[in-house]
């Protein structure tokens, strides 16, 4: 695995060119490519975020966000509706093309965390207080809740623009939903959660907490978009040395970006300081050992073995189906 992870360093899935697209949207990690009224095209790029910075790439990630995304939709199926239609390449899902809610869904089973919206960060130095809700006192780092907690954040619309966490009462206040839309948008978060604690505790795993995008069709219907319990949007955590490592004060054995945040600022950044640029900690031994949590991830999770493609030159592959959709 070692070599061909070394092998795909310099050939990494950064930019993607189709000018035949009707719109282009280009995020951290997704490119969106609208293919006419009822379709759009999203290309899974091998870009790493974190801290709302893009770092640099992790070879193969691409591939392991989308296959991971699509068998967890699969896995909804009957559960909550979503865009899915099919996957056209290892880095290409097929979807329904939908206008995209403008507040994220954050589930959070446990107190924890390194970025300023994390309940720990919350819980340091807020007074306990995350999105108008109190967590208890008393609680420790990596602690679980006694129930899941919602926690929506605001979603950036400018470059350079940082999540912002608000209350559910804001989220309609200011008029991001309505009650009806925003009171649905819950109830398919935790039924997702729900199926996504269970599969991961069948898997020897704890999914810790997750993020939810959703978006309305063109029929009115609030639908699952975007991914759904990959590492880019979930946090997992080893289930049989979770225990061992809580009670002696450490840190739990991660199986998702979290790894790379906490390795980042173990290398140096300072999360306060808004000068400080976190890419330069990503050095080629992190983006390594990056691929090989993400495989291990997919492969844990999915209960498939990750196939490596025999062409590592995704760029062009994907360049080459993106016009027959």
């Amino acid at each position: 695995m070692d070599q061909k992870i070394q092998s795909a360093l310099n050939t990494t899935v950064d930019a993607i060119s189709f000018p035949n697209a009707q719109e282009h949207h280009k995020g951290k990690v997704r490119e969106s490519f609208v293919l006419d009224d009822a379709r759009r095209a999203i290309v899974v790029s091998d870009r790493i975020s974190a801290f709302d910075f893009v770092l640099g790439t992790v070879p193969f990630k691409g591939q392991v966000l989308n296959q991971i995304a699509a068998w967890w939709f699969r896995q909804l199926d009957g559960v909550v509706p979503h865009h899915l239609i099919e996957v056209s390449d290892p880095n290409i899902s097929l979807v329904k093309n939908v206008k995209p809610l403008s507040i994220e869904v954050i589930v959070r089973g446990y107190l924890t965390g390194s970025t300023k919206t994390s309940s720990w960060y919350a819980y340091q130095n807020s007074d306990r207080m995350i999105c108008g809700i109190e967590m208890p006192e008393g609680m420790k780092k990596n602690q679980i809740f006694v129930t899941p907690i919602i926690t929506p954040t605001t979603k950036p619309s400018e470059v350079g623009e940082h999540d912002e966490n608000i209350s559910s009462e804001e989220v309609v206040s200011r008029g991001y939903l309505d009650t009806p839309t925003w009171e649905k948008a819950q109830e398919y978060a935790l039924k997702m959660f729900a199926l996504g604690q269970k599969v991961a505790a069948e898997r020897g795993l704890i999914l810790v907490d997750t993020k939810y995008e959703m978006g309305i069709t063109p029929e009115g219907e609030l639908i699952v978009i975007d991914e759904v319990h990959t590492p880019d949007s979930s946090r997992y955590w080893v289930a049989d040395t979770y225990a061992e490592l809580f009670d002696a004060g450490k840190e739990p054995e991660a199986l998702s970006k979290e790894f790379v945040r906490t390795a980042i600022v173990a290398k140096g950044y300072d999360v306060d300081d808004a000068s400080a640029d976190p890419s330069q900690y990503l050095d080629d031994d992190l983006r390594m050992m990056a691929a090989e949590k993400y495989i291990d991830l997919y492969e844990r999770v999915t209960g498939e073995k990750f196939i490596f493609p025999e062409n590592i030159d995704a760029v062009a592959r994907i360049e080459r189906v993106l016009p027959t959709l």
